[in-house]
């Protein structure tokens, strides 16, 4: 692990180290904590999902972006929502197969984004934006309820057998919110297929492996993660939590990002403070108690009066981690980018993390994410295998 820091301390010659914008220092020191970057990799915009529940394409669709960036391409703006489209269909098909014993809703994991990819190509963002419904910004409230209501009457077989034409009724719904999908488009002066598109690009899913830490299976071999966002029940490779970690910091060591799907609704997840941390001090929730209906409980003023001081956290181990799991006190939230490295003004350690919801935030759209809190909440990660230690790959087999 040191190995690793030390390289990834190293490579800052080469991608730059570059503090938090002084700017917003003031802001910053309100939170008691302040980040310094030192591997920040190159990157595309951030992008904001809005009022849809689709961070996982965001998330995915990011990383491809920056592995195209990577590998010497452009710095492109992909669709978002034509991946998401074709999940919305193919998943409809699953529910109704299944009988409406799946999950049918906008979440997802960031393996649907290599599914599409694989099997319908890819659009830029300005071929298709998803937005055909009177909106400047995506909001899937309407249609999100439009498709479970649509989908849940053809399981219940009305006509005692699913009709031939409810698949083209689905694609009405998406066609009328989303857009007709082309099947030729004009970008930078060439004529594409989403299919011919996608090849041009360079990327092939075969290249990317989805990690995961929990021994309820055994490390080294894969398995379909249990949640209900991974309804192509696709299967994820099983390594123990140290070994998770060293893959993140050897790909941020050598330029490359990392998708990273975890639990968001911790205390300590600060979205607005730009921090994600597990206090080892959390307070208990008394709200519901028999205490609480005869005392008034005093709010909680921490927030924007923390101490300068060293922040205290749990201890992260494997036997905790899955023990959150088990209990589901970890739940399978959100999916985000790691792109960078950073340490606070004590020493500590954080990632630096890409979100989908705007740039609305003191750190314009990024969060740094501390160790303990990557250890305890992190659900999965999507990496190129080159980005794998060799020691690591080798157990796996690739």
């Amino acid at each position: 692990m040191k190995k690793l820091i030390a390289s990834a301390l190293a490579l800052t010659t080469i991608l730059g180290a570059s503090a938090a914008d002084p700017a917003k220092a003031e802001k910053d020191s309100v939170a008691a904590l302040k980040f310094t970057d030192i591997i920040t990799i190159p990157i595309t915009s951030v992008k904001n999902q809005s009022k849809s529940g689709t961070c996982w394409c965001f998330a995915g669709t990011s990383f491809y972006e920056n592995e195209i960036r990577k590998a010497g391409g452009d710095s492109l703006d992909l669709s978002e929502m034509y991946s998401v489209r074709h999940c919305y269909a193919d998943k409809a098909d699953k529910y109704v197969r299944t009988y409406g014993k799946i999950n049918f809703a906008a979440g997802g994991s960031a393996l649907d984004v290599p599914y599409v990819w694989s099997r319908y190509g890819a659009i830029p963002e300005e071929v298709y934006s998803g937005l055909q419904y009177g909106e400047d910004k995506h909001n899937h409230g309407e249609l999100d309820a439009t498709l479970k209501g649509y989908v849940d009457a053809i399981v219940r077989k009305p006509n005692r057998r699913v009709s031939t034409a409810w698949r083209e009724g689905l694609d009405g719904i998406l066609d009328a919110y989303l857009g007709k999908v082309p099947e030729t488009f004009e970008y930078n002066g060439k004529t594409y297929t989403p299919q011919s598109f996608a090849a041009s690009l360079g990327i092939s899913p075969d290249n990317y492996i989805a990690l995961t830490s929990f021994t309820h299976h055994p490390f080294y071999q894969p398995f379909d993660l249990e949640v209900s966002d991974n309804w192509l029940w696709a299967d994820y490779q099983n390594v123990p939590l140290d070994e998770m970690r060293a893959v993140v910091d050897n790909a941020l060591a050598n330029g490359y990002t990392v998708v990273w799907a975890a639990d968001v609704s911790e205390p300590g997840f600060k979205w607005k403070e730009g921090k994600a941390t597990m206090p080892a001090d959390t307070k208990e929730d008394l709200k519901g108690t028999e205490l609480s209906r005869w005392v008034k409980l005093d709010e909680d003023k921490s927030d924007n009066k923390e101490e300068a001081k060293a922040p205290e956290e749990i201890t992260v181990t494997q036997e905790s981690r899955q023990a959150m799991f088990d209990r589901q006190e970890t739940t399978d939230d959100h999916g985000m980018e790691i792109v960078g490295l950073a340490e606070d003004q004590y020493g500590n350690k954080y990632y630096k993390v890409k979100n989908s919801w705007g740039t609305d935030q003191i750190y314009d759209g990024f969060l740094y994410v501390s160790m303990p809190y990557f250890d305890a909440k992190t659900m999965d990660i999507y990496v190129n295998k080159k980005a794998v230690p060799k020691e690591i790959a080798k157990k796996l087999g690739l």
